[in-house]
C-alpha cells in the first residue's frame, strides 16, 4: 500500500513539473512547438539529432510571420522573440521589466559563478556594472592594447620559429591557447604562454572550466536547467571546487603582492582594483573599436556603485570574463578563419589592407593604426555576423507585463514574474529578410554606404540593451590583434583534413566544425 501511495505521489510530481507545463503556451494563445515530455524541445540537442545553432534557427523558423512563438528548453516555458521592434521594446524601452538573464546556479553553492556580472540580479546587478562599466571602456583597451598585441605577436612568433612552409593545425585547440593566454595577462595579472608550455596549470584548468564534452558535466548542466531545486539542495556548484579554488587562489595571491608592492600594470585585473577604491579615469580620445561594438547605457553605467569590491568580487568578475572569452572568442576566430581560408579573395584583400598599415606605419602596429583598417572592420563584422559569439541569450520577467496584440490574429500575452524570454541572434544573423543572402559571407554589407540600411536590432552579435555584452571592444580588438598579425605572416588555407563545406557537429555542446577546425597556415616568405 505504501509502495502504491509512493507511486501515484511520484506520478503527480512527474505530470506538475515536467508534463503540465508542456502546454503553457497553447492556453496563452501563442503558438508553440510539440515539446516531448521531460526533455521539452531539447531533445534535439540532447540526442544529438541537431546542433544548437541549427536548434536555433529551427525554432524561429517554425511559424513564419509570426511576432513570436513559445518553444521549451526541457521543462521551462520559453517565449521565442521574432520581432527587431520587439526586441527593443523588450531589451532597451522596457528594460526594467527584462532586466535579469534565468539564474540557476546558487549563490550559496557556487558564490564565484553567481557573484559574476552575468548571474547577478536586480540592485546588485546595476551596482556591479556601474561599477565595472568604466574599466571596458575604449580608452582602457587603448592602454591594455600592448598586452594583446605581444600575446598575439608571441603566438604567431611560435609557429614562424617551426621555419615550415606549411603548417596544419587545429584550430580550436590551437586559438583557445591564445584567448587563455590574452585572459591570464589581463584579467588574472600573469604570464603563461600556452603554445610553448601546453600543459601549464592555467590552460588546464581553464579548458576544465569550459569543457562541457563530458557525460558528467553534461548531466550537471542538464540538471541546473531541469532540476535546479535538487541541485540546490545536493548542493552541486557549476564549477569543481578545485577549479574555483585555483582562480581565487590566483586572483587573491596576485592582489596581494601588488598591493604589498606597489606594482601597477595596465591589465583588467589593475582597472579592477581601481574601481575598488572608486577611481574612473575616462578620456574619450580614443578610437572607438568598431561597428559591432556595443554603446553603454545610462542606467546601467552611471548608477550607485559598489561601496566595497570585495576579492571575492574580483575573483568572480575575472572568472566569468575566462568563462566568456576562453570559448566562445576562440570559436568566432575558428569560423572567421573557415570563412577567410575559402575564400581567397577576402582573405588577400585583407592582407593588402594590413600589409598597407603596417608599412605606413614603420613596420607596427598601435591600436589607432588597427582600428583604422576599414576593411579589417567590415571582415569582423561580417564574421560576428555570420557566426556571433552567443547564438542566442535570455531575458526573466522582473515585473509583470503585457505584449500588446499588433496584428489581427494576436492577444495580449500576459507574462508574469519569473517567465523566460529569448532572443535568438544566431537566427536574426541568418534571417534572408534581415540579410539577403545571409549564409554568404560579405564584409560590404558593412561599408559606409550600406550599414546604415541595416535594419535596427537585427544586427547583435554582442546582444542588445543595458544588459549587453560590456566586454564587446575587448572581444573586437583582441580578434582583429590576432587576425593582424596572422595574416600579415601566413596565408590560412584548407588541408585535406578540412570539411567544406563546414557542417556544425551535432556531438559537441560548444558551436564546433564536423571533423575540427583543421586549416594550413602556409608561411610568406615576403613578409
Amino acid at each position: 500500500m505504501l509502495w502504491l501511495i509512493l507511486l501515484i505521489t511520484l506520478a503527480v510530481l512527474i505530470w506538475f513539473r515536467f508534463l503540465k507545463p508542456m502546454n503553457h503556451f497553447t492556453k496563452m494563445g501563442v503558438k508553440q512547438t510539440k515539446p516531448w515530455p521531460i526533455f521539452g524541445d531539447q531533445w534535439r540537442t540532447v540526442f544529438r539529432q541537431m546542433s544548437f545553432l541549427d536548434s536555433i534557427e529551427y525554432y524561429y523558423n517554425m511559424f513564419p510571420g509570426t511576432r513570436y512563438s513559445g518553444f521549451y528548453q526541457f521543462s521551462i516555458p520559453t517565449l521565442i522573440i521574432k520581432d527587431p521592434e520587439l526586441i527593443k521594446q523588450i531589451t532597451v524601452k522596457d528594460f526594467d521589466h527584462f532586466s535579469d538573464h534565468r539564474s540557476f546556479v546558487d549563490a550559496d553553492v557556487d558564490p564565484l559563478w553567481a557573484g559574476n556580472l552575468f548571474a547577478l540580479t536586480g540592485q546588485k546587478w546595476k551596482e556591479m556594472r556601474a561599477t565595472l562599466s568604466g574599466s571596458f571602456t575604449s580608452s582602457k583597451m587603448k592602454n591594455m592594447f600592448h598586452l594583446m598585441n605581444g600575446a598575439a605577436e608571441n603566438f604567431v612568433n611560435f609557429f614562424l620559429s617551426k621555419n615550415e612552409e606549411l603548417i596544419e593545425v587545429e584550430m580550436k585547440n590551437t586559438f583557445t591557447r591564445f584567448t587563455n593566454d590574452i585572459i591570464a595577462t589581463t584579467a588574472f595579472g600573469i604570464e603563461v604562454d600556452s603554445l610553448k608550455y601546453p600543459n601549464n596549470d592555467f590552460y588546464l584548468m581553464g579548458k576544465r572550466t569550459t569543457d562541457f564534452s563530458s557525460l558528467s558535466r553534461r548531466l550537471r548542466f542538464f540538471a541546473f536547467l531541469m532540476v535546479p531545486k535538487l541541485t540546490k539542495f545536493l548542493r552541486i556548484g557549476l564549477f569543481d571546487k578545485e577549479i574555483s579554488s585555483f582562480f581565487y587562489k590566483t586572483i587573491k595571491e596576485t592582489i596581494q603582492v601588488r598591493e604589498e608592492t606597489g606594482i601597477v600594470r595596465q591589465d583588467m585585473l589593475h582597472l579592477l582594483l581601481e574601481a575598488r577604491k572608486g577611481i574612473q579615469h575616462e578620456h574619450s580620445d580614443a578610437i572607438e573599436t568598431g561597428f559591432a561594438t556595443v554603446k553603454e547605457y545610462t542606467q546601467s553605467g552611471k548608477g550607485r556603485q559598489l561601496i566595497n569590491l570585495t576579492d571575492t568580487d574580483i575573483a568572480s568578475q575575472a572568472m566569468i570574463f575566462f568563462f566568456a572569452g576562453f570559448d566562445t572568442i576562440s570559436t568566432a576566430m575558428c569560423f572567421g578563419s573557415y570563412e577567410l581560408a575559402v575564400d581567397k579573395e577576402i582573405q588577400n584583400k585583407l592582407r593588402s589592407e594590413i600589409v598597407e598599415a603596417h608599412r605606413l606605419n614603420g613596420g607596427k602596429v598601435t591600436y589607432d593604426s588597427l582600428l583604422k583598417m576599414n576593411y579589417m572592420d567590415k571582415v569582423i563584422s561580417e564574421i560576428l555576423r555570420k557566426w556571433p559569439p552567443a547564438g542566442a541569450v535570455d531575458r526573466v520577467v522582473t515585473k509583470p507585463y503585457t505584449i500588446e496584440p499588433v496584428n489581427a490574429d494576436e492577444t495580449p500575452i500576459n507574462l508574469k514574474i519569473g517567465d523566460v524570454i529569448w532572443i535568438p541572434i544566431f537566427a536574426f544573423h541568418r534571417d534572408p529578410e534581415n540579410f539577403e543572402n545571409p549564409t554568404k559571407l560579405d564584409p560590404e554589407r558593412f561599408s559606409d554606404e550600406n550599414k546604415s540600411s541595416i535594419k535596427p536590432y537585427t544586427y547583435l552579435p554582442f546582444g542588445a540593451g543595458p544588459r549587453n555584452c560590456i566586454g564587446s571592444r575587448f572581444a573586437l580588438l583582441e580578434i582583429k590583434a590576432l587576425f593582424y598579425h596572422l595574416l600579415l605572416n601566413f596565408e590560412i588555407e584548407p588541408t585535406k583534413t578540412t570539411t567544406v563545406p563546414l557542417k556544425i557537429c551535432t556531438k559537441s555542446f560548444n558551436p564546433s566544425a564536423e571533423g575540427g577546425f583543421w586549416f594550413g597556415l602556409k608561411r610568406l616568405r615576403s613578409n
